[in-house]
């Protein structure tokens, strides 16, 4: 295993930090403590060539002013909750409201715009960066003084494995996730639309014109939302079912998993080989295939457009403070919060 810290910029006279991680097997994964942002995903094709199979961006300034979080954890809470407000305990709180009237990923100064601590982890067959980050009682409007760590581990298995912790001294609310655009194709050649996505879910979470969750738990049967046999994104996002077209041509959608575990996400490009299999013990994902990406600036040299990546955000459902049929995203006092997402990578022998 190899780890390397540099310089990446500064903030103010804040210096941000890249880390680099590589495995005896060549892949190697980048991130930033700005925001815990995973820069670069070196991974090989089926026939060894390795390039880059995520978004991101060159300068920290870019980083600085994205708007599609690009790498970034999300949290206190991801996703969206309705009005910026919740109540717990019978106690009203209002939280930032930084998109159409409602909290979106966490506020304008999310765990996304947070410089961590951070500290190398290193063994013999697995290295990575933890990263710790102490938010204060208030901050975005949550209650409680919230100690949160993001840890990153690569072993020689090619998994990138992704623990969240925290606790806090005032009951709240937690839900972290990371917001990292997958393309399989390397180095960005090719966009989404080809890839192959397989999700094991029976039900979707409908979303109303604010695309926030209805309350609904949809059955995917006989819609573009059932993915239990892997589906071409392309053959989704040209659908003209109502809930495709409302989200902006696409996925935007939260799936709560029907198994844990047990390889419930694979995302395969069939030109390259390269797979992604997602483990998670989280109780969703929220799919997004990159329907909002405008086409303006670049992205790593290359054009940005819709459905130039796909983010699979494990995570509890969107505005569950506010659907109580929702799994909890409440954190007691003093409980401890743990949830780990594992990405594997490889390659697919060619179809004949």
């Amino acid at each position: 295993m190899e780890a390397i810290k540099e310089e990446f910029g500064r903030i103010a006279e804040q210096p941000v930090y890249k880390f680099k991680v590589k495995n005896e097997n060549g892949v190697e994964f980048s991130c930033l403590n700005y925001g815990c942002i995973i820069t670069e995903i070196m991974v090989p094709d089926r026939n060894g060539n390795i390039e880059n199979v995520v978004l991101g961006y060159d300068t920290l300034d870019e980083y600085l002013t994205d708007s599609y979080f690009l790498g970034a954890v999300i949290g206190r809470v991801a996703g969206r909750i309705k009005s910026g407000s919740f109540e717990l305990d019978g106690k009203p709180y209002s939280l930032t409201k930084n998109e159409n009237g409602n909290h979106l990923h966490g506020g304008v100064n999310g765990f996304h715009r947070v410089v961590w601590d951070s500290e190398f982890l290193e063994s013999e067959h697995e290295a990575g960066v933890r990263f710790t980050y102490s938010s204060p009682d208030g901050e975005e409007g949550y209650p409680g003084n919230l100690c949160a760590a993001v840890t990153y581990i690569l072993n020689n298995k090619n998994e990138l494995i992704i623990r969240y912790d925290g606790s806090a001294d005032q009951k709240t609310l937690l839900n972290m996730t990371n917001h990292t655009y997958f393309n399989l194709s390397g180095d960005l050649k090719r966009d989404i639309r080809r890839h192959t996505l397989k999700i094991s879910s029976d039900r979707y979470l409908p979303l109303n014109e604010e695309l926030l969750p209805s309350g609904e738990l949809s059955a995917v049967q006989s819609t573009p939302f059932d993915l239990n046999i892997p589906q071409l994104i392309e053959k989704g996002i040209s659908s003209k079912h109502p809930q495709m077209i409302l989200a902006g041509g696409g996925y935007d959608h939260p799936f709560l998993l029907s198994s844990r575990q047990e390889q419930e996400i694979i995302l395969a490009d069939h030109q390259s080989g390269r797979t992604l299999t997602i483990e998670t013990d989280e109780p969703g994902v929220v799919v997004y295939s990159g329907n909002q990406l405008k086409e303006e600036g670049e992205i790593y040299g290359v054009p940005c457009r819709k459905y130039l990546g796909i983010c699979l955000e494990t995570q509890g459902l969107p505005d569950a403070i506010n659907h109580p049929q929702f799994p909890s995203v409440v954190l007691e006092k003093g409980e401890e919060y743990h949830t780990s997402t594992v990405c594997r990578f490889g390659t697919a022998a060619e179809a004949n």
